[in-house]
């Protein structure tokens, strides 16, 4: 039997972004434990949501389609919910910086928006937040833990360090049972692959499929780690489930490194067929790059006894998979 299943039965849950790449996961495992799941998505072409993530479980969820932006639709949304997974975001890190108003907008304002609203008509809502590991900046020591220096060196990872902060604020001020997880390149069948947007990962996917080179920037040696989106979901559902992980922050992350030549020639390998191409970074690019990143997450292991499971071997034939069957929904939509 499911662990998580006796808790989510009949429970009221509301998922922000419901309709992305994570949030449409979470959505198909909550439904399978019988929860009743609203899934929000504004559906703005640029920020992932796509209705064939739910196409297999469509009649398990309702959908509201509407933006975080807008508090009125959130307060009639928000009312009787037992948990609230907020996943909205707007994830472009190059996006943020031509765009900050809007960025500024979607991650810091519509969170603190959302807070409010719970604060009001749904105080002992529980919360799960999701933030990103962007915020560190360029790690000062590998492996990254939640002690590391924040210094974030995009306007995205500005703006999701507030949504992170007013999550953990509203915790210690007014009691709010929310909990923050600090994401690290989660892939995984449904991410989005039209662009660059959410994941270099992404990308390569669909280059690869579509017998392009992956194009690797500056000499590949950048090492980082990956989560498969089956592991970052239990890890949503398992601090939900515990009162002792409210007001906390906790890093995701892989046991597996690789270079990103590594991860390039695996992927080749996977798929039978492909290659790649070093390019040179272009500068927008060059600026906010990270270099070498991977996480610490014995904090989230202690509490949770969470750890990966799936190889990333096995998570990118899964997701190679997917996307030979399924990409024309994705790339051409």
């Amino acid at each position: 039997m499911d662990p998580h299943i006796s808790h989510f039965t009949k429970k009221r849950v509301l998922i922000t972004g419901g309709l992305g790449f994570i949030g449409s996961h979470l959505a198909r495992k909550l439904a399978m434990l019988g929860a009743d799941v609203t899934l929000v998505d504004s559906l703005i072409p640029e920020y992932g949501g796509h209705l064939f993530n739910i196409q297999d479980f469509r009649e398990q969820v309702a959908i509201n389609i509407s933006d975080v932006r807008d508090p009125y639709s959130l307060r009639h949304l928000i009312q009787g919910q037992d948990f609230v997974f907020n996943l909205a975001g707007q994830t472009s890190h190059l996006d943020s910086m031509t765009d900050p108003l809007t960025d500024l907008r979607i991650n810091a304002e519509a969170q603190l928006s959302i807070l409010e609203v719970c604060r009001a008509v749904n105080p002992q809502v529980r919360l799960v937040f999701a933030s990103t590991r962007q915020l560190y900046g360029r790690p000062q020591y590998l492996p990254v833990d939640e002690k590391h220096p924040i210094e974030p060196i995009d306007i995205n990872g500005i703006h999701k360090l507030a949504g992170e902060f007013y999550h953990t604020l509203y915790s210690r001020v007014y009691g709010m049972r929310a909990t923050v997880l600090r994401l690290t390149n989660t892939y995984g069948p449904g991410m989005r692959v039209k662009d660059a947007r959410q994941t270099f990962l992404g990308i390569w996917v669909r280059q690869l499929i579509e017998g392009s080179p992956i194009k690797v920037y500056g000499d590949g040696r950048q090492i980082r780690d990956f989560n498969y989106v089956a592991d970052v979901v239990d890890a949503f559902l398992a601090v939900s489930q515990l009162e002792e992980t409210v007001g906390e922050v906790y890093n995701l992350g892989g046991k597996e490194r690789v270079t990103l030549i590594d991860l390039a020639d695996l992927m080749i390998k996977l798929n039978g067929s492909g290659q790649r191409q070093l390019i040179t970074f272009p500068p927008e690019r060059k600026a906010i790059d990270i270099g070498d990143y991977y996480s610490d997450f014995q904090k989230i292991s202690r509490a949770i006894d969470w750890q990966p499971r799936v190889s990333l071997e096995e998570g990118l034939s899964l997701t190679l998979q997917y996307f030979r069957s399924n990409g024309r929904h994705y790339w051409e939509n």
